[in-house]
C-alpha cells in the first residue's frame, strides 16, 4: 500500500532534577554539597533510510514519546542521558508543523537527520550553586520539558521524469513498457490511484527513474479528481512528459489544461523542461498528427506503447534532455 501522508505526535523526554546531596564522611561533620546534575531527556529524531518507499508505518503508530533523563545523585553523579529515538522515514520526505503548515525540513539524502522533538537538558545540582558566602546551598533545577508537537510528513517522489496527461491517456501503459514497474492498467479513467516509480534502462550504464502521476483533470489543482493529492509528486521531477491521447479531442486543447492545471498548483512546475508525446499510434489516423502538428509550435513524439512505435526514440530523447539538466546543475 502507498501512502504518502502522515501526521503524528512527538513528545521527548524531560530531562532529569539535579540533585540537592552533601558529602557525609566519617571525621567530615559538615561536607560540602555533592549534588550531581540531571540526565538529558531523549530527543526524537527522524532520519531518512533509502530502503523505505512509503509512509505506512505511521498508519500503524502515530505517538512517539521519548524517556526522560535519570535524575542526579549524591557524590557529584550525574544522572544518565536518556536513549534518543529515531524514526526511519523514506528518501523525499518534507516535515510540517501541524498547526500552521510551515516547513520544518526536507529530508531527501539518505541519512538526512532532523530533530523533530529535543529532549530537555538536565537540571544542575546543588553542587553548582556554592559561593564564597553560600557554603551549603540547597538550591537546585528540575530539569527542563522536552519539546511536543503535532507534525505532518508529506512523501514527494524523487524522479527524473514524470508522466502527466489526462485520465486514460497511457501513462501506465508506457511506464510497463520501457521498465520493470507493473502498474495497474485497464480501460477506464483513474485506474491509476498511486503514483508508480519504474527504472528505465537505456544501456548497461545509463538508466533514469521515471514517475507515472494518476491522471489529471480540469480543476485537479483544487482537489477535484485526484488532485492535489498527487500533485505534489512531479515537483521534484526534472522534467515532464506530456501525454496526450489524440482521440480523446483536440490536441492543443488537452495541452493547454494539463499545462494550466500545473501552473495554478505551483509556477516552478509550468518552468521545467518538457517533452510533448502523442500516445496510442495504433488506434489514430495520420490526419492527427497533421492536425497536432498545425497546432503546435514545437515538436511532439508520437508512440504506441501496444505496439512499440516510438518508444526508443523518446527513450533517447528523455535521456538527452536528462543529461543537458544534470549539467547544468552541476
Amino acid at each position: 500500500m502507498f501512502i504518502d501522508y502522515a501526521k503524528i505526535y512527538v513528545k521527548a523526554g524531560q530531562g532529569g532534577s539535579g540533585a540537592c546531596s552533601f558529602r557525609r564522611e566519617k571525621y567530615v561533620p559538615k561536607g560540602g554539597p555533592n549534588g550531581g546534575d540531571g540526565g538529558r531527556g531523549g530527543s526524537i529524531i527522524l532520519e531518512v533510510d533509502p530502503h523505505l518507499h512509503t509512509l505506512i508505518d505511521f498508519k500503524y503508530k502515530q505517538h512517539y514519546v521519548a524517556k526522560h533523563g535519570q535524575h542526579g545523585m549524591g557524590k557529584n553523579q550525574s544522572g544518565r542521558d536518556a536513549e534518543d529515538i529515531i524514526v526511519r522515514v523514506p528518501s523525499g520526505t518534507v516535515v510540517k508543523e501541524a498547526e500552521n503548515g510551515e516547513v520544518l525540513s526536507d529530508l531527501v539524502k539518505p541519512g538526512d537527520t532532523f530533530i523533530a522533538a529535543r529532549g530537555g537538558r538536565g537540571g544542575r545540582g546543588n553542587a553548582h550553586f556554592v559561593t564564597p558566602t553560600h557554603q551549603a546551598p540547597r538550591e537546585w533545577e528540575v530539569g527542563e520539558t522536552g519539546e511536543e508537537r503535532q507534525l505532518i510528513l508529506e512523501l514527494k517522489l524523487l524522479a527524473d521524469v514524470g508522466l502527466v496527461g489526462q485520465p486514460n491517456a497511457g501513462k501506465s501503459t508506457l511506464l510497463s513498457k520501457v521498465s520493470a514497474a507493473r502498474p495497474k492498467i485497464a480501460d477506464y479513467p483513474f485506474t491509476t490511484l498511486q503514483p508508480n516509480l519504474g527504472i528505465v534502462r537505456i544501456d548497461e550504464y545509463k538508466s533514469f527513474v521515471m514517475a507515472d502521476i494518476p491522471g489529471l483533470i480540469e480543476g485537479a489543482h483544487q482537489g477535484k479528481g485526484l488532485g492535489t493529492q498527487f500533485l505534489r509528486h512531479i515537483e521534484r521531477t526534472r522534467m515532464i512528459c506530456y501525454l496526450i491521447d489524440p482521440t480523446i479531442g483536440p490536441v492543443m486543447d488537452s495541452l493547454k489544461i494539463l499545462k494550466s492545471e500545473l501552473q495554478s498548483y505551483s509556477e516552478e512546475l509550468i518552468k521545467k523542461p518538457y517533452l510533448i508525446v502523442l500516445t496510442k499510434k495504433d488506434k489514430w489516423e495520420e490526419d492527427h498528427a497533421a492536425q497536432a502538428g498545425e497546432s503546435f509550435k514545437e515538436s511532439f513524439i508520437q508512440i504506441s506503447s501496444l505496439d512499440g512505435t516510438g518508444l526508443q526514440e523518446l527513450k533517447w530523447q528523455i535521456w538527452q534532455q536528462l543529461e543537458k539538466i544534470i549539467q547544468q546543475e552541476i
